[in-house]
C-alpha cells in the first residue's frame, strides 16, 4: 500500500505531534508513506529518520497552478493508491490535480459545522465528487458532516488523533511567575480568543465563585489584550485573582500546574487537543456538551461535562472540585487513564490503516 500524505508542519511541535506520530505509526504498520509539507518544516527530520520521504512543497492557495501541477505529477510518477489531504489548501488543489487518475482521495475534517452541501465552496473541498473517503476527528464531527454528503454516508468516518503519555513528562511550570501565589486552586484554561471558544461565558462564571476562595483563573493564548476581553476580566469580582501569560509554546507544562483545565466553548469543537493534553497530565478536565469535547471524557469520572454557554454549570463544576479535593485528584487521575486506553497514538494509527485499506478496496 502507498500512500501520499499532503499537510501542514510549521506549527509548534506539541500541536503537529499526534498527526504526525499517527503517519509515522501507519509507516511501522508497513504502509509506504510519502510526505508533501513545507521544506522547512521542524518534524521533517523525524519523518526521514523513520522512513518517510519528504517533498519540500505545500500549497500556497486555495488554488494554485504550481500546486496542482507538481501534486498531478507526483501523483503520476508515485503510482499511489490514495492521498490524504488535511487542509483545505490540499485538499482544493489536489482535488483538481487528481481528476482522471487511479487514485483515492481522502480529506481530514477537524470541526462541526461551517460546511453545507448548499454551499457552492464545499465543493472545492470535502464535497467534490472526486473525494472519495471523509476522515474525522471526532464521532461528532462525522455525524454533522454526514448530513451534509450525497451518496453513501460511509464516506464519511472517524479515526481519532491519539496520543501518548510519554510525551508529556515536561516538568509543571512555577506559575509564581504569572503572578499565582503558592497553595493557590488553580483553573487553567488554554484558547486563543475566537468568539466559539468561550471566553465571555468563563469569566461570567468567574462572578458565581466564593469570593473569599483560593481561586485563581490562568488564561493561556493570544488576544487577552483586546480591550473587550480586558474590561470583562477587570468587571470580574476576582479580577486580582485572574493571571494572563499571552501565547506560550509551553501550555501543556503550564496547565500541568493547574488543578483544573475548563474549555468553555459553545460550539465547533473537533477533538480539542488542549483537553487532551491537560487530561494526559491528570488535571481534571471541565468541557461544554460541543463536538468532540464530550467524547474526550465520562462524565463525573473523568471529568465534568457542561452545557454549552452555561456559565452557571462551569461555577458549579469548579465549586464542586474546589470542594472536594480527593474527587479532583481522582478525577484528574481517571482522565489521565482515559487517554491512555481509549486515545493513544498506536490506536490511531491502526484505525487509519483499516480506512486506508477499506477505501482502496472500496468496500465501506
Amino acid at each position: 500500500m502507498k500512500l501520499l500524505v499532503i499537510s501542514s508542519y510549521v506549527d509548534t511541535w506539541n500541536s503537529v505531534r499526534p498527526e504526525a506520530e499517527m503517519l509515522i505509526g501507519l509507516a511501522k504498520l508497513g504502509v509506504e508513506v510519502e510526505l508533501m509539507t513545507q521544506p522547512d518544516a521542524e518534524y521533517r527530520s523525524r519523518f526521514e529518520t523513520n522512513g518517510i520521504k519528504v517533498h519540500g512543497f505545500h500549497p500556497r492557495k486555495k488554488i494554485e497552478p504550481e500546486a496542482i501541477r507538481r501534486i498531478r505529477q507526483l501523483l503520476k510518477e508515485g503510482e499511489f493508491d490514495a492521498v490524504y489531504c488535511f487542509n483545505n489548501k490540499a485538499i482544493a488543489n489536489t482535488n483538481l490535480a487528481a481528476i482522471g487518475l487511479p487514485v483515492k482521495v481522502m480529506t481530514y475534517r477537524g470541526q462541526t459545522g461551517n460546511i453545507s452541501r448548499w454551499d457552492p465552496s464545499g465543493y472545492l473541498t470535502h464535497l467534490s465528487p472526486r473525494v472519495d473517503r471523509i476522515i474525522c476527528v471526532s464521532k461528532a464531527t462525522r455525524d454533522d458532516l454526514q448530513k451534509h454528503v450525497w451518496g453513501n454516508k460511509n464516506k464519511v468516518c472517524t479515526v481519532y488523533k491519539g496520543h501518548d503519555l510519554d510525551w508529556y513528562q515536561d516538568t509543571p511550570v512555577d506559575l509564581k511567575q504569572f503572578g499565582v501565589p503558592d497553595g493557590a486552586f488553580v483553573i487553567g484554561s488554554v484558547a486563543n480568543i475566537r468568539p466559539r471558544k468561550g471566553l465571555p461565558i468563563l469569566l461570567k462564571a468567574t462572578h458565581m465563585l466564593p469570593r473569599d476562595s483560593n481561586i485563581h483563573l490562568l488564561l493561556v493564548g493570544r488576544g487577552m489584550d483586546n480591550p473587550e476581553v480586558q474590561a470583562l476580566i477587570q468587571a470580574s469580582p476576582m479580577a486580582d485573582r485572574i493571571h494572563l501569560t499571552g501565547f506560550r509554546k509551553d501550555a501543556p507544562a503550564i496547565i500541568a500546574s493547574c488543578q483544573v483545565s475548563v474549555l468553555a466553548s459553545t460550539k465547533r469543537e473537533g477533538l480539542p487537543k488542549t483537553v487532551i493534553e491537560a487530561m494526559a497530565y491528570g488535571v481534571a478536565p471541565i468541557v461544554s456538551d460541543t463536538g468532540g469535547s464530550a467524547e474526550l471524557i465520562e462524565d463525573g469520572v473523568s471529568g465534568i461535562r457542561v452545557t454549552p454557554g452555561s456559565a452557571e454549570e462551569i461555577a458549579a463544576g469548579i465549586q464542586r472540585l474546589h470542594e472536594s479535593p480527593d474527587l479532583c485528584a481522582n478525577m484528574g487521575e481517571s482522565a489521565q487513564k482515559r487517554i491512555a486506553s481509549h486515545f493513544h497514538v498506536q490506536q490511531s494509527s491502526e484505525a487509519l490503516l483499516k480506512v486506508l485499506n477499506e477505501t482502496v478496496s472500496g468496500e465501506f
